[in-house]
């Protein structure tokens, strides 16, 4: 196997491909360790996680992707941990190249804990097809549409790449909703806050394309399902919706604007007179 080279803020990545150890006994019981002695004791004694829809699994088998909302730096353990064994064991993880990957400890600590693969978020094409080569060989993914964590809560739409995948190798996907992990861990956190906030991991119906239906449609059918999914779960346990995220988007925006208007009125009228 040969290495390819991702470039990420100007220094030299080695990207390894050999996909055998995504799959392979001795990873999957490293990584079994790693985040039953580690990984999910931290994270479930600083949030109180609550599981629901889990009988929608009971059907699933690998290969398939799981998709959620991606809001903070707990969505990945929150999924992996709360997934059965049977079908979390392989689970590979897409994980931005140029956060996760440009540092060859941190490359190391993302592969241990989540079996995860290098995506590419800045246009670069070295990992381009590994996602499918993955599919492929049998191996689960989990990938977050959204391509980046929200700052604000507030879902982004689902670009179509998992979509794309789900049709091309004809795999399900498999649709998760992330209820209260923002609150928990917010963009810029390090750390959860004292208290044991209560986060929610809600598992959808697998599904599948439709005849006829395209990676853009079929995306934008899965992030309706999603919100609708995030949206019930909140509403049942008085958190905020993703209409309530967005709102509080358009209201700081106005707010910004009408400060900015009125900061510039503000110094039109503190300018001299000028002579006539």
């Amino acid at each position: 196997m040969h290495n390819p080279m991702i470039r990420s803020g100007g220094r030299d990545v080695v990207a390894d491909d050999n996909t055998n150890r995504y799959s392979s006994a001795s990873g999957a019981a490293g990584r079994f360790m790693a985040q039953q002695l580690v990984m999910k004791p931290y994270i479930w004694s600083t949030v109180h996680v609550h599981e629901h829809g889990r009988r929608n699994l009971d059907t699933l088998k690998p290969p398939f992707i799981a998709v959620a909302n991606h809001s903070s730096h707990l969505d990945a353990p929150l999924v992996m941990g709360s997934l059965p064994r049977r079908l979390s064991r392989n689970l590979a993880a897409g994980a931005a190249a140029d956060y996760f990957f440009d540092k060859w400890y941190t490359a190391a600590a993302t592969r241990l804990f989540f079996n995860a693969f290098p995506v590419d978020r800045k246009g670069l094409r070295n990992r381009k097809g590994m996602a499918g080569v993955l599919l492929g060989e049998g191996v689960p993914l989990l990938l977050f549409p959204e391509g980046t964590r929200s700052r604000t809560g507030a879902m982004k739409n689902f670009t179509p790449g998992h979509a794309a995948l789900s049709i091309s190798r004809n795999v399900p996907v498999l649709p998760i909703a992330l209820v209260g992990a923002f609150a928990a861990m917010p963009y810029g956190a390090t750390r959860p806050p004292s208290g044991r906030p209560h986060v929610h991991v809600v598992f959808g119906r697998p599904l599948k394309a439709a005849p006829g239906e395209i990676a853009h449609q079929f995306a934008e059918r899965i992030y309706r399902y999603v919100v609708e999914l995030h949206d019930s779960t909140a509403r049942a346990y008085g958190m905020p919706t993703q209409a309530d995220f967005h709102r509080a988007v358009a209201l700081r925006k106005a707010a910004t604007e009408q400060a900015r208007l009125a900061q510039a009125e503000a110094a039109k009228n503190a300018e001299p007179p000028t002579d006539s």
